[in-house]
């Protein structure tokens, strides 16, 4: 999963140093702006990424339980 996250965000580097070599900004600001854009991009979806990954685990954890309980023989209406 964090090799995807990583070249996503290489993918938007690249792309934010076409986007910025066009506006004719200075090499240094290219870089830098891109650079920004990577971090926060990269960022963003590995919280993103964490988040759904905790929120299926709390899920298979509840449908486990709730199977274990009716193998048992207890039920939520008794």
């Amino acid at each position: 999963m964090n090799k995807i996250i990583f070249q996503t965000g290489l993918l938007v580097f690249f792309f934010s140093v076409i986007y910025f070599t066009q506006k004719g900004l200075p090499l240094e600001k290219i870089l830098l702006n891109s650079f920004v854009v990577f971090i926060i991009l990269t960022s963003m979806l590995s919280i993103i990424v964490i988040g759904i990954i905790k929120a299926i685990n709390n899920n298979s954890i509840n449908k486990l339980s709730d199977y274990s309980e009716n193998l048992a023989g207890k039920s939520k209406n008794e």
